[in-house]
Order: structure tokens, then C-alpha cells, then sequence
């Protein structure tokens, strides 16, 4: 669906909306850049001037609709290593090359970047990017700073920090962890205060609010200095004035070296990643169901960063709990994310002094509570959850970048995803024989113009998942796609994830999705992300029921059906249908039925042909038994091939006064008088306006499919409603 695209008039109606959304976003971003920064090793003032040149150039350049952008969570750890190692001035210029290398990726349309990693191996990087940053600032919450060299040491001292705390002697150290603690309690149960005029100002700016309330009552009431100790309050907030004339100077000399570029690439990935997952999250919550164009995108963050680092400023990215606030509060387009770097700009020209007044440890608390979230213990029990395999690969990947680093840790978790992915299919050869292989054909079906039809064969895994993410965002959002994945061996977790988030989204915005194929596939998990693999032979398979059928299910008790899921070999009513006469039915499953079984519908899979000549088909086809004899017929919807039929002496029987239909069906049978007398005005009439199916009787049983592969939920419900009224309207004709 292409977006809507305001004129003028829209645009200045929905600005109040906007700007009040940017102020709001600019209370969350003030406070985060700040801390964000001190936590890299940076000025402080580097964290708010990139979120205000990103707020500028994506908000002009961009190519999403409600995101914010700015300094981000998951950067922390590489420009602590960037800075640490190369120096300030060395590492503007790495994040500089970074914004280069971030506009080649988006003028090379590589904004699929994220679709190469899997989703365990991200959640790995994620979790342990929050670690690191929860690791080395809770010590600073608790105002006790020290210096390890891993992060993992950050963590074991965690319990010593806080025994520390509890006996500090020192007033101004103990007034430093009052603040911090009473900061990270602001941020636990801040969103448990259910008042939307409280909720107008966000717990971190509530965090700097208190702060500097605080910090006067001791000045201007009690005439006494702020308790808290000196060195753990901010210190070295610029005006305007003084970071244009003290423009950071660039260091080129260092530019050579292999851990120059080491964290050149490090930004490079994380910042893309990030941003690209933040741009797909926040797409689903726009309210007006646009989507973004993350190449440019891209562009737009690469010019950003290179302009943030030139000003002294951190990488730019896309960031998600900011752009969430912005769609909460009601914004409509980019103005907003300008209007939040506009008011950043504005609180750093008039309070630039009123902001030295906030201690560290509470900027600390809210960067505590953001690495929390990304390494929450919920996020172990989701994905043990999914499989156990997919913990395998989040604590790898996690460990690796613990100890290691991003790139690395990455890397290992890709590679671990592809060893378990040969262990579970124990087969190299399934990946190695169709890496390279298109495995993806897409067309769209003629007899509904909004449907299409998409067949993913071999295996599809994050290492080929883009092609089908490719087919997939040519098709709008408000029509009909189906995706079938019987002749796919392997599904891994990565791909079950989107297509959930794909189904969500078409749902959403008026269309249909559905995945279908994966019934025949075993998985060891109830969870409906879990990895799915073909099994050779079906009896054994023990997966639960996949979401198509569990939608089976549901739509078996809304009808007040019987639904057998189990696999079955009682294919004997369809032995005297010609359409299996050269065939070999391996058997029937997903099975919905009345209690009499007159009609009963079913997926089937059958076999063509043998040796190397043998295709094995599956579909969805309706039975209805029938109480008395009705002519044997074939019909099916007139084609080129059914008007070549014709030359080889197959007649198609022509119904009187009737032209219309004998033009659009292709009727065969062996006794013409007996079928032109059944296909009376009422019959005749019926299928000239219903769709079109291949109905075929046996004389005493009618067999209903509309195409040789499974069908979809939806074409499930019309095949069941069209099988129902033929009934009656083959009953009529008896009566």
C-alpha cells in the first residue's frame, strides 16, 4: 500500500501534534545523550549533539515517518574500546568513516544488512551490550567508580559495590548512592503510576528535574552546598557558543591501524543493525501503516554521523524506546524528531549551567535500567522457550562478545547457527547443494487479482531468508499472499519469526497472510517461532499444531466441525475418482468433517509420476457424499489447454441456452443426456456465479479443490461455504 502523502494543508494542521511530541521526546533524549555519553568515555555534550544533528538531517534526508534519532544504547561498549584505544580525536574520525561506510550502505541498497543474522545470535549481541553497559555503570549509581578490564569483572564486583555502599562513612558518597538508588527506583516503578498528567514527563526527566529541585533546596534553602560529592556531578556542559569555537580537531594520524579500522567496522555494524531493527519495530506502530525506506535511511543516519562527529558528537542512529514515546504521543511525520533536536538546542542554550547540577549516579541509574531491559532474564526464558538450540546460540554469541567483542561475538553466533542448523538436518548437503540456488517463486494468481501465491523450496534460513523478504515487500499490505512451505525441508527460527511479524502486519492494515506447508514439519517446541524441519517419514512426526492449524481448529468450532490433524491412510472414498486414477495417495490429514461426514474437507498429499519422474503434490480438497446417484462428470474452468483438449477427441458438452457457461467451464463425461439434464438452470446458474473450482463426481460422491497446493485459512472457509451450497443446490435437482 503506498503511503499516504500529506500536502500542505495537512502538514501545518498536524504540526501542534508533532511539536508537542518532539518536547516530550526531548525530555527522554536530554538526559540518555548525557548519560550515554559519560558512559562511552565522552564528553557529555557528545550524546545530546548527535541526537540534535540527527534530529535535523534524518528528519529532512530520512526515509521513515515516526522515528527519532540520536546517540544509541548498543554503541556504548565499542566507543568505550574506540576511545580508550585510539583517543578522542581518533575516534570522531572512526565515527565519521562509520557515517561513510553508513550512506555506501544505503546507496547500495543494503538496508537487508539485518536479514543476514539471526535472531537468536541479535538478542546474544543485545543482551550482552546491555550487560556491558549495566556492568560498568552500576558501580557508578552506587558512587563507587573502579577500573577492570572485562566486562565480566564489572559484573562479579556488582555484590562488593553495593557492601561497599552500605558502609560508606562518607556523606557526600552516601548522598551520591541516595540518588542514584532513589533514580533507578523512578525508573522501575514509574510506568506502574497510571496518571496521564504525571506521564506527561518522562521518568528520566523527572530523574533531572528532582535532581536540580534538590540540588537548590540545599543552595537557596538550607544556604548550604550540595552534599553530594563534587566528583560525581557533571561537569563540562558547553554553551553553544563555546562547542561551535571549540570544534574538535580531528586526528587522522592513527587512521592506518588494524584497530582503527577494528572499531570503524564495529560501529559500522551496530549502528546499522540497530537502526534497522528500530526502523521495522516502529513501522507496526504507525498508525497510518506506512512503510519506511530504510536505504534511505540509511543515507540520511551515514550524513548525520559524519556531521556528529565533525561537531564532537556520537554516531547516529535509529533508536526504538524514543521513537516509541513519539508514536504515543499522536506524531504524524518527521517534524516531530526535528522539533526535539530544535528544543534540545533551546535547553542547551538557556540551562546549559542548570544541567552541571545532576549527579552521575542518577544519569547512571537510567542507563542501569536500559541494560537491564536488553539483558532481562525474561529474554533466557523466551528463547529457551523457541528451543534449545536457539539458547545454544544466544549464550555463544553473548559469551563470545563478553569477552571478545561485538564483531566477533557476532560472527561466532552466526557460525554456531549454522554447525546447529547441519547437526538438527544431519546434512551438509541440503546447504551447500541449494545455498546458491533461487528458492523462491512468486506470482500473482489470475483468478483474484489481489492474491499472490509464493513458494519457498529447499530450506530457508537467515542465510537466504532476503530473497523471500525480497518477493514478500513488493506485495501491499491490504491484499491476499500466501506463503506455502511443503516443498521447504527446513525453517529456522529467524524466518518463523518474520513471518509472525509479517502476519501481524498484514493483518493490521486490511490484508490477508498465511503460511502454510509447514504441517508436514517437526519441531521440538510449542512455541510458533520454533525452527521447523521436514521429517521422511510422517507417522513419527510429534511437532504441535502449527498456527494454520491451530486457525483450523478454531474455524472446526466456530462451524461445529470435527478437525482430525493426525495423518491418515483412509483414502478409500476417493479410489474411484478419475483425477486419481494416476495417481498415488500417500494420505490425507488436517481433516474437518460433520458428524455424518457428508462433507468433510482435508489436506491431501499425492504422488505423481515415479522415479526420477515423481513430483509429489499437496492440496486442500472438499469430499460431499451423497445419498442418491448423480451422472459421472468432470468440470473445470475453460482454458487453452481444455480448447486443445478438444483436437484430441475429449468433447466438452455444451449446456442449452446456456452459452455463457459452455464459454467459461469445460464440461467432460461419458453419458451427455443424463449431464445436460443434471446441469439445469438452478446448477447452471449456481456455478456461473460462484468462483471457479474442479468439481468431479464418482456418481455417488462429488470431489471439490480450487488449486493443486494447500489452501489458506480463508480459502479454507469459502471452499467449505461453496461445498455446503452445492450440496443443496445438487439436492434440489433430486427433490
Amino acid at each position: 500500500m503506498s503511503p499516504k502523502k500529506n500536502n500542505i494543508k495537512d502538514f501545518f494542521k498536524a504540526l501542534p501534534k508533532n511539536m508537542f511530541s518532539g518536547f516530550v521526546v526531548s525530555l527522554i533524549a536530554l538526559p540518555l545523550g548525557l548519560g550515554l555519553a559519560m558512559a562511552s568515555d565522552a564528553p557529555p555534550i557528545a550524546g545530546v549533539i548527535a541526537a540534535i544533528v540527527g534530529g535535523i538531517v534524518v528528519s529532512i534526508l530520512g526515509g521513515s515517518y515516526v522515528t527519532i534519532s540520536g546517540p544509541g544504547n548498543g554503541l556504548v561498549g565499542v566507543l568505550l574500546v574506540a576511545i580508550a584505544t585510539l583517543g578522542l580525536e581518533s575516534a570522531y574520525v572512526a565515527i565519521m568513516c562509520s557515517g561513510v561506510l553508513l550512506l555506501l550502505l544505503g546507496f547500495f541498497r543494503m538496508g537487508r544488512l539485518a536479514d543476514f543474522f539471526p535472531s537468536s545470535a541479535i538478542q546474544g549481541m543485545l543482551a550482552a551490550i546491555g550487560l556491558i553497559i549495566l556492568g560498568k555503570q552500576f558501580h557508578i549509581m552506587f558512587a563507587h567508580k573502579i577500573k577492570r578490564e572485562e566486562t565480566i569483572d564489572y559484573l562479579l564486583e556488582i555484590p562488593y559495590t553495593i557492601n561497599d555502599a552500605i558502609h560508606y562513612e562518607n556523606k557526600g558518597l552516601i548522598f551520591a548512592a541516595l540518588a542514584g538508588v532513589i533514580s533507578l527506583a523512578i525508573m522501575l516503578f514509574y510506568s506502574k503510576i497510571r496518571n496521564k498528567y504525571l506521564q506527561l514527563i518522562p521518568a528520566p526527566m523527572w530523574i533531572v528535574i528532582l535532581s536540580i529541585g534538590f540540588s537548590y533546596y540545599f543552595e537557596l534553602g538550607m544556604h548550604e552546598p550540595n552534599p553530594i560529592a563534587p566528583e560525581y556531578m557533571i561537569s563540562g556542559i558547553p554553551t553553544i557558543q563555546e562547542i561551535i569555537a571549540d570544534l574538535p580537531i580531528p586526528d587522522f594520524s592513527g587512521i592506518w591501524s588494524f584497530s582503527f579500522w577494528g572499531s570503524v567496522f564495529a560501529l559500522t555494524l551496530i549502528s546499522s543493525i540497530e537502526s534497522l531493527l528500530s526502523i521495522k519495530a516502529v513501522d507496526k506502530l504507525d498508525p497510518e501503516k506506512r512503510r519506511s525506506n530504510v536505504n534511505r535511511d540509511l543515507k540520511a543516519l551515514g550524513l548525520a554521523t559524519i556531521g556528529s562527529g565533525l561537531l564532537g558528537g556520537l554516531n547516529v542512529v535509529t533508536v526504538i524506546a524514543r521513537s516509541s514515546v513519539n508514536v504515543n504521543n499522536k506524531a504524524s511525520n518527521r517534524s516531530s524528531n526535528f522539533f526535539h533536536a530544535i528544543f534540545l538546542i533551546l535547553f542547551i542554550g538557556l540551562f546549559s549551567t542548570q544541567l552541571t547540577r545532576i549527579p552521575l549516579p542518577a544519569l547512571m541509574a537510567i542507563l542501569v535500567y536500559t541494560g537491564y531491559k536488553l539483558a532481562s532474564p525474561n529474554i533466557i526464558t523466551k528463547i529457551f522457550s523457541i528451543g534449545k538450540e536457539q539458547l545454544v546460540i544466544f549464550f555463544v554469541t553473548l559469551i563470545v562478545t563478553l569477552k571478545i567483542g561485538l564483531i566477533t561475538g557476532i560472527i561466532a553466533g552466526v557460525i554456531a547457527t549454522i554447525v546447529i542448523h547441519i547437526i538438527i538436518n544431519k546434512s551438509v548437503g541440503l546447504f551447500i547443494r541449494n545455498i546458491l540456488k533461487p528458492n523462491v517463486l512468486m506470482y500473482k494468481e489470475t483468478e483474484t487479482q489481489n492474491s499472490f501465491y509464493v513458494s519457498v523450496k529447499h530450506f530457508c534460513s537467515f542465510l537466504n531468508y532476503y530473497r523471500l523478504k525480497q518477493r514478500l515487500e513488493d506485495v501491499p499490505e491490504d491484499q491476499d499472499v500466501i506463503v506455502d512451505f511443503s516443498m521447504c525441508e527446513f525453517v529456522d527460527h529467524t524466518v518463523m519469526e518474520n513471518m509472525h511479524s509479517y502476519q501481524e502486519l498484514f493483518k493490521k492494515r486490511g490484508g490477508h497472510f498465511d503460511v502454510i506447508g509447514l504441517d508436514m514439519h517437526d519441531t521440538d517446541s510449542k512455541h510458533p517461532f520454533a525452527l521447523r524441519r521436514m521429517l521422511p517419514v510422517p507417522k513419527i512426526i510429534t511437532n504441535n499444531l502449527t498456527r494454520r492449524q491451530t486457525s483450523i481448529e478454531s474455524l472446526a468450532k466456530d462451524y461445529n466441525l470435527n478437525y482430525n490433524a493426525q495423518k491418515k491412510k483412509d483414502e478409500s472414498f476417493l479410489n474411484d475418482f478419475l483425477f486419481f486414477n494416476t495417481k498415488n495417495i500417500n494420505h490425507i490429514y488436517n481433516k474437518l468433517s460433520h458428524e455424518n461426514n457428508a462433507i468433510k474437507l482435508f489436506d491431501i498429499e499425492f504422488s505423481e509420476g515415479e522415479f526420477i519422474a515423481k513430483e509429489v503434490v499437496r492440496s486442500t480438497m472438499l469430499h460431499i457424499q451423497l445419498n442418491y446417484a448423480i451422472p459421472e462428470f468432470t468440470l473445470d474452468r475453460e482454458g487453452f489447454l481444455e480448447k486443445v483438449y478438444a483436437f484430441a477427441g475429449f468433447k466438452d458438452i455444451p449446456i442449452e441456452n446456456h452459452s455463457d457457461f459452455s464459454k467459461r467451464f469445460y464440461l467432460l463425461g461419458d453419458n451427455e443426456t443424463e449431464i445436460t439434464e443434471f446441469f439445469n438452470d438452478d446448477v447452471t446458474h449456481f456455478f456461473e456465479s460462484n468462483p471457479y473450482y474442479h468439481v468431479e463426481s464418482n456418481g455417488n460422491s462429488l470431489l471439490v479443490f480450487g488449486k493443486e497446493r494447500l489452501a489458506s485459512v480463508k480459502e479454507i472457509k469459502a471452499l467449505f461455504d461453496f461445498g455446503k451450497r452445492l450440496k443443496n443446490v445438487v439436492k434440489s435437482t433430486r427433490q
